[in-house]
């Protein structure tokens, strides 16, 4: 029966094949204000956007160059945002390059208040790493002591600030193909390789002198939580500790496809890799419990807000299956939190990795009506109540590992 409904589909043209993958998606599509919806690609007209900035905005950003300029076109506006995580005080932070550097391009923004004092400055660089990849990264450092641990983190940035005006220095990369870095947007051809790619860089910023005493911490959120459990089972006794926010250790079965659309779409994978055929519910809409922080990622320009590509999508779900299947093989301290509403990565599955993981030092916190996105998509309260839980963890630990 598999072998007659396979040569069924293979003689299927791709436009059919596509219609009929896409005939499974919701039919409603969430309408902004401006009655701009999915046309050929374009993107909704932003408050304080002009003509030039929409036509960055409408470039095809699948390769860095055009998703670099649209970013530094936008970085004022998008930083302006009504948002807790940017209203962050700038005070004794300060940001900087670190590491060996092979090419640089270094960007540098200051920050002000209303009366134009500046508050802090901002150096990010690109670095070529080993597969002659430029890797967009950045550090956030207190500026008047020494950070009492490092933590390394997958995506992000108003959370980046918060935690180094807690004492913490930061880092932050953006992996090959996402945001700033060299690479088809959103593509993952090889989940391992990225993997491996994180690894290169933070071991480079972990063998600094300034930081190398230091305790060290993964911070994954989301798909970051996938490469946090994966970098630590390629480094079991590298890190001091990981916190993950919402991992994806599964994706919650209302986001993948039907069997037979899945079925579909892993044969394809192989032939078709970068095709964007994957069906997709509204990310923002089922990850973002805030109705005003979710009209918000609109001003995220360069995200990826298209239907995964299928090799991307494969190397998740295959990914997600792997660690399912060995949660046990973690021992690293942990600290997982997740909503409890979560419908983009499944709760259960955190719950079963505080229960299987062989760690000594766990703690699963759990939040009530939350969605996914616990640190940008809730509401001020929550946001507060999750963020001091992580540093109220990450400050014991590090006291901990500094006095041991």
């Amino acid at each position: 029966m598999a072998l007659k409904s396979a040569k069924l589909y293979r003689c299927l043209s791709l436009d059919e094949l596509r219609a009929k993958v896409n005939s499974f998606e919701t039919k409603t599509k969430k309408k902004n204000n401006n009655k701009i919806i999915e046309i050929m690609g374009r993107s909704p007209r932003l408050q304080g956007v002009d003509d030039e900035m929409q036509k960055l905005l409408e470039a095809n950003m699948d390769e860095a160059p055009a998703r670099r300029r649209a970013r530094q076109a936008f970085k004022d506006i998008q930083l302006g945002i009504d948002h807790i995580l940017f209203k962050t005080p700038t005070d004794g932070l300060k940001m900087k390059e670190v590491g060996t550097i092979h090419f640089c391009c270094f960007t540098r923004f200051t920050y002000h208040t209303e009366e134009n004092k500046i508050m802090s400055t901002v150096v990010q660089w690109y670095e070529v790493n080993s597969r002659g990849l430029e890797i967009f990264s950045k550090s956030w450092l207190p500026e008047t002591s020494s950070p009492k641990a490092i933590v390394c983190f997958c995506h992000g940035y108003g959370i980046a600030r918060k935690l180094a005006s807690n004492g913490f220095g930061v880092f932050a990369i953006d992996y090959p193909g996402f945001g700033l870095s060299d690479g088809l947007h959103c593509f993952i051809p090889s989940f391992n390789q990225l993997v491996d790619d994180t690894i290169e860089h933070y071991s480079k910023i972990k063998e600094n002198p300034e930081f190398r005493s230091l305790p060290s911490f993964l911070f994954g959120e989301s798909m970051g939580g996938a490469v946090a459990l994966k970098m630590h089972r390629k480094q079991p006794n590298a890190w001091t500790g990981a916190v993950l926010v919402a991992p994806m250790c599964k994706i919650a079965d209302d986001m993948v496809p039907p069997f037979l659309v899945k079925q579909i779409l892993i044969v394809l994978a192989n032939f078709l890799p970068k095709m964007k055929l994957v069906p997709q519910t509204d990310l923002a809409e089922a990850a973002f419990r805030d109705l005003k922080k979710r009209e918000m990622t609109a001003y995220n320009v360069i995200a990826y807000k298209d239907k995964p590509r299928l090799r991307t999508a494969l190397e998740l779900l295959k990914t997600t299956q792997e660690i399912e299947r060995r949660l046990e093989e973690v021992s690293l301290p942990l600290l997982i939190l997740h909503g409890e509403a979560d419908i983009v990565t499944d709760p259960s599955v955190s719950k079963a990795l505080y229960e299987k993981a062989s760690s000594l030092d766990k703690k699963l916190n759990l939040y009530k009506d939350a969605y996914h996105s616990l640190l940008e998509g809730e509401p001020d309260e929550m946001i507060i109540r999750v963020f001091n839980d992580i540093v109220s963890w990450l400050d014991e630990r590090s006291t901990k590992s500094l006095g041991s």
